[in-house]
Order: structure tokens, then C-alpha cells, then sequence
């Protein structure tokens, strides 16, 4: 008769089998070894360039370039302080995920579905969660600078016909998915997408930031970044909520139309929603700890090398496999500190730049302009061939931005749902691990045709405010829901201390704060 263990969850299970937690309505995780862990020096910081990188690009996306307009040249820096709430507790997110798909293999969306009730009442409530991951919000606004760079021009509203700058996002969109269907592994697709877009993006606005921008602007984003309670209110001033408590002095009327874009800002800062949970999804594919054992999904055209195992791979928490864990650790935060933080506040920071310094005060960004709206007022600074250069490349690094990061929002989207159904469903369960491929593809084209709905009845800015705000109710869940992950299915030896519980506890306090701050705005309670 077989000897008999107790697993995390009170479980018993066969010696030689992998522990079993959670509902037993998943597949039971198979048993392997742990690979060994990149030891510090030159091939562990090369080898960095992967999870941290893809979300790095991820970052400089819609809350920074799109609401930018919006948000800073109304109130300069501000209000910048709500993204670095978001990026902290983005932080400590990512290592929690991440130590998930260490451990098992898997995504963290999996592991979500493994914890009880089971996979069925996770499937309902995360794809209603999950509805504002359809919406193209990024896309949508990136048909102007398209269109001006074509014109030579920044096209005025009402001279262009709207069904042309519908035309040219429904091609847009189909361009961003393209690197998703091409290059082996999906993953190395996305990689090399980000990493010319942070090669170019960054590289024009560092020549903007030391070459035209003043001490002034930079000293007033820091503070910004700082200002901790700081709200836009109705009068065009701003004013801190904090200070306001604690000295009993009244306050004004908030602006309710610059609350919403406020709070969007912060869903959206960093990477937000449900697409934060993409880090564990890039940890697996990297080939980091048990991420090695599984495989990645491959690309439709030329991915044959490339498959996925349906179910994770675990390891036995052995003195010498938490001697190589704590490696794989050391790894992620190193990832995470050294190449996803700083560059998160770069791409924060440099894009507001462009907003304070080259924007008049008070500007506030309509929806025909709000992607290209700061071309101008650098044209006009610079002056002369190099000023319309430079007019030339705030446009063009506004497609930069936005056009990959609809293809990093699109791939995190349908892995969540790709991954966690090639897990949970017995069916899918049959087939060749070589043919996730095939579902992957058929998922993107179906997301391609929602998106062409979308784009066709919603206006940019709505996209963006939706996404955002139901994008701080759906993180807030998260940070619980991984919280609650970790500490019931992982062994006791690798779950995580006290800092990451407090950090993930507090991160969806302040997101769901958020979300109820946004619902309070919007029924004009406040």
C-alpha cells in the first residue's frame, strides 16, 4: 500500500504524487524538479530582459500618453501621485504573481480558478469583471496622429469625414494583432515589440527632456509624484485632501468630469486590471522556475517547435529546491526593481513632461485631438526643421505607444482565457499540447471582431474612461484574490512574508477605494 502524505489543503495523496489543494475540479498538478536559478552576474541581467522588459513597454501605454493631455496640462504634475500609489502596489502584485507561475508552472488566472468554490464561480464572476479588456480604448485615439502625419497636418474636427478615421482603426487594430499570429513563440513576438518601442519612445523624449524641458517642469512632476491627496476641483485649482482633514478648512466643489479622468489615470497607470496578471503568463514563457517544465504558447505561422503542457508541474520544497527557489525569487525582484519600476515611472514621467512644458495651462484635450495634441506646442517651441521633425515624432511615437500596447492588452486577454480553459476544460484537455495555437487564434479573431463593434459605436475618451475605472474595481479584486492564492495553495516553505501580504492587502484597498470614489463621482454624490 502506498504511503500516504498531507497536502496543503488537508488533502492526502500518494507519496509520488504532486500535491493536490484547492477544488478537484482542475487537473492535479504533475510532480518535477526545479531548474536551477541564474546566478548574479552578467547572464542573470541579460537574462532580465524578459517578463519586466514586455510589462515595461506594456506601461507606456494609455494613461500616460493618452490621458496625459488631459490630466497634466490641466493641473501639471499634481496629480501624478495616483500612479505612484498604482505602480507600488503594481509591484508587489507582479512578484506575487509571478511567484505562482514559479512554483506551478502556471498562470495566476489558473490558480485562481483552482481555489474554492471552483473553476465554475470563478468563471462567472471574472468574466464580468473582465468585459472592459474588450474594449479597443487605446486604438481608438490614435486614427488622428495617424491621419496628420498623412495630411502633414493635425486635421481640424468636422474637416475629415469620421467614417475615414473609422477605416483607418479598424486597419490599426488589425496591424496590432498581426505580431501575436507570426514568430515561433508568442512571447518573443511581444519582446521584440516592446523592445523598439522603448528603444525609440524613450530615446525622442530623453532628446526633448534635456534639450527643451526646464528645472521647473521636472521639479513640479517629482513633487507631483508626491503630492498625496491631491484633487482637481471645479474652480481650475487644485487642493489636498489630507492637509484639508487635518486643518478642518473647507474644501470646493471637485471637478467630476477631472475626478473621473483622475481615477482612470491611476487604473491605468502602470499596466492595470485584469492585464496585470499577464506578468505570470511572461514569468512561465521566460522559462523561469517551473515555467521551464511546461512550455509557452506558440504563434499560428511558424510555432511547430513550440507547445503547451495542460496541466502545471511542482516541485518538492527540498532544502536543496528552496536553495535554488530563493534564486528564482531573487530573480523576479531583481526583474521587477531594476527594469519594470524605473521604467514605469520614466514612461510616467517623460510623457507628463511633454504635457507641462510644452502645453498652456488649463488646456483641456477634446476627443479629436487628445493623441496628438502636444505636437503642436513642440513644433512651436523648437521652431524651424528640427521643430517639425520633432512634430513629426511626437506623432509617430504616439503610434509607438499605442498601437503595441493594443497588441500586449490583446495577448493578455486571450491568454487569460486561452490558459485557464486549456486547464479547467476536460475537453480541450484531449487535445495536442501543439494545438493551443489553434485556440489561441480563433480567440484573437473573435476579439478582432468585438473590437471593430466597439470601434465602431464608442468614442475614444468614453473607451478610456470605462476601461480605466472598471479596470481599479478588477485590480482590487485581483490583489486579494492572489493574496488568498498564495497563501492556500502554495506549501508553507515558499508562500509569501508578511511585507508581500500587508503590500497586496493595501494595493486592493486603494483600487477598490478607487472604484467607489469613481461610483460616488459618477452618481454626483460628491
Amino acid at each position: 500500500m502506498p504511503v500516504a502524505e498531507r497536502t496543503t489543503d488537508g488533502v492526502t495523496a500518494d507519496a509520488g504524487a504532486a500535491p493536490w489543494p484547492g477544488s478537484h475540479r482542475m487537473p492535479r498538478w504533475d510532480l518535477g524538479t526545479l531548474p536551477s536559478a541564474p546566478r548574479v552576474g552578467v547572464a542573470a541581467l541579460a537574462a532580465m530582459l524578459g517578463p519586466g522588459l514586455i510589462l515595461a513597454g506594456s506601461s507606456i501605454g494609455g494613461g500616460e500618453w493618452l490621458l496625459g493631455p488631459a490630466v497634466a496640462a490641466q493641473y501639471g504634475g499634481a496629480l501624478l501621485w495616483v500612479a505612484t500609489l498604482s505602480i507600488l502596489s503594481q509591484f508587489v502584485y507582479n512578484i506575487e504573481a509571478s511567484r505562482y507561475a514559479l512554483f506551478t508552472g502556471e498562470p495566476i488566472m489558473t490558480g485562481k480558478f483552482r481555489t474554492l468554490p471552483g473553476p465554475g464561480f470563478w468563471l462567472a464572476i471574472y468574466m464580468v469583471l473582465d468585459l472592459g479588456a474588450l474594449l479597443p480604448y487605446q486604438i481608438g485615439s490614435v486614427a488622428t496622429p495617424l491621419l496628420a502625419l498623412w495630411l502633414g497636418e493635425l486635421p481640424r474636427a468636422g474637416a475629415v469625414d469620421t467614417s475615414l478615421l473609422r477605416g483607418l482603426s479598424y486597419g490599426l487594430l488589425a496591424f496590432a494583432l498581426l505580431p501575436l499570429v507570426f514568430g515561433g513563440k508568442v512571447y518573443n513576438s511581444l519582446k521584440t515589440v516592446m523592445t523598439v518601442k522603448i528603444v525609440v519612445v524613450f530615446s525622442f523624449l530623453l532628446f526633448l527632456a534635456f534639450g527643451y524641458s526646464t528645472a521647473g517642469t521636472w521639479r513640479e512632476i517629482g513633487l507631483g509624484l508626491l503630492r498625496f491627496g491631491e484633487i482637481p476641483l471645479g474652480d481650475g485649482r487644485t487642493a489636498n485632501v489630507v492637509g484639508a482633514l487635518a486643518s478642518g478648512a473647507p474644501l470646493s466643489r471637485p471637478d467630476h468630469d477631472a475626478m473621473l479622468l483622475m481615477t482612470a489615470f491611476a487604473a491605468i497607470a502602470g499596466v492595470g486590471g485584469l492585464a496585470q496578471t499577464s506578468i505570470s503568463n511572461y514569468t512561465r514563457d521566460q522559462g523561469w522556475g517551473m515555467g521551464a517544465r511546461v512550455g509557452a504558447i506558440p504563434s499560428f505561422v511558424g510555432g511547430h517547435a513550440f507547445q503547451l503542457s495542460h496541466v502545471g508541474m511542482v516541485f518538492r520544497p527540498t532544502v536543496e529546491a528552496l536553495r535554488e527557489w530563493k534564486g528564482w525569487m531573487q530573480q523576479v525582484l531583481r526583474d521587477q526593481a531594476i527594469v519594470w519600476v524605473p521604467a514605469s515611472f520614466i514612461g510616467l514621467a517623460l510623457p507628463a513632461m511633454l504635457s507641462v512644458e510644452f502645453l498652456p495651462r488649463g488646456t483641456v484635450a477634446d476627443t479629436w485631438s487628445l493623441a496628438g495634441l502636444t505636437a503642436g506646442g513642440v513644433q512651436a517651441r523648437i521652431g524651424g526643421p528640427l521643430g517639425d521633425f520633432a512634430w513629426v515624432m511626437v506623432l509617430l511615437c504616439a503610434l509607438l505607444v499605442i498601437v503595441p500596447n493594443t497588441t500586449s492588452a490583446a495577448d493578455a486577454f486571450i491568454r487569460r482565457w486561452v490558459e485557464v480553459s486549456w486547464t479547467g476544460v476536460r475537453a480541450l484537455q484531449r487535445w495536442d499540447p501543439h494545438r493551443i495555437r489553434t485556440l489561441y487564434f480563433a480567440v484573437l479573431g473573435a476579439y478582432f471582431l468585438v473590437g471593430i463593434v466597439f470601434l465602431s459605436v464608442a468614442r475614444p475618451l468614453w473607451l478610456i474612461v470605462v476601461y480605466g475605472n472598471l479596470g481599479n474595481f478588477v485590480l482590487g479584486v485581483s490583489c486579494w484574490h492572489v493574496l488568498y492564492v498564495n497563501l492556500t495553495l502554495l506549501p508553507p516553505e515558499v508562500r509569501p512574508g508578511w511585507p508581500s501580504r500587508i503590500g497586496l492587502f493595501l494595493g486592493g484597498l486603494y483600487f477598490l477605494s478607487l472604484a467607489v470614489l469613481t461610483l460616488i463621482v459618477a452618481v454626483g454624490w460628491l
